[in-house]
């Protein structure tokens, strides 16, 4: 659960402030869950996108901090796809970073919708930037407790990891923005594609659907189909794993999406 913008301390409001001037108010994000406040700050300076997260103690970062670090360190080598980071605060036991803030729509990931074409140019484009060394998480990781391997996963390749219609904004000249940048890592490229799948599928695509398209892309078409179906087992059964151990209502849906993939690529065998 988020937290209010009332709820900092003075301390880090005032660090805030230092940046962003006298502030005329505030609205809250509607969607996300890797910072315990995101909100749009209308500020004497302009509008500026706020996260900020507390720390566990004073010397301790927890996940949530630890997320908005990794965004701050991967910023600089993707401002071509992302809101640029304009400054960070740390004061009062809270980190915030304020973004250039984006006025824009979120994505349509429908069939037939020309956004998808807009998803194309940004993956592609993603794809071509090299891993920056400042990215330490490994995304195969992510499956080692429901798979034996998971080296098929494993690459030097940069990976959002989390291409949702909701972290690609889209502003009325047609420019797409990749925001959301928490769990970067670095992995095999077709990773990507498998992770953006059970959001096509969401959106309304069919499996086979969703198969042909992610096919365009090299990384796809080059990879071992039985690193896919590999990876396709694992991904359903992690989820299938959160899902045992929590309700929501989101997190059900995606242990659904994720296990009618891999349903269908073990109909393909």
């Amino acid at each position: 659960m988020r937290s209010d913008w009332t709820d900092l301390p003075p301390e880090v409001l005032g660090a805030i402030k230092a940046h962003t001037g006298p502030i005329h108010h505030v609205e809250p994000a509607p969607t996300g869950n890797h910072a315990d406040i995101a909100a749009t700050v209308h500020a004497v300076g302009g509008r500026v996108f706020v996260k900020a997260a507390r720390k566990v103690s004073a010397d301790r970062d927890g996940p949530e901090v630890r997320s908005l670090r990794n965004e701050a360190r991967i910023n600089l080598h993707v401002c071509e796809f992302a809101p640029r980071l304009l400054w960070e605060a740390e004061a009062g036991g809270w980190l915030a970073l304020g973004f250039e803030h984006v006025h824009g729509r979120h994505a349509d990931y429908s069939p037939g919708s020309p956004d998808l074409e807009l998803l194309v140019k940004v993956i592609d484009g993603l794809q071509a930037v090299p891993c920056p060394d400042v990215v330490g998480m490994r995304v195969e990781r992510r499956w080692e407790t429901v798979a034996d391997d998971v080296t098929p996963m494993a690459g030097d390749a940069l990976l959002h990891t989390d291409v949702n219609a909701t972290n690609l904004l889209i502003t009325d000249d047609g420019r797409a923005y990749v925001v959301d940048w928490a769990f970067t890592s670095r992995g095999a490229a077709w990773v990507e594609l498998g992770l953006l799948i059970p959001w096509l599928l969401k959106a309304g695509h069919t499996p086979a659907e969703a198969a042909r398209w992610v096919a365009r892309f090299p990384s796809w078409a080059s990879a071992d189909p039985a690193d896919v179906d590999l990876f396709s087992d694992a991904f359903a059964e992690r989820w299938a794993r959160h899902a045992a151990g929590n309700g929501e209502g989101w997190v059900t849906e995606h242990a659904e999406l994720t296990r009618r993939w891999a349903d269908y690529r073990r109909s393909l065998r």
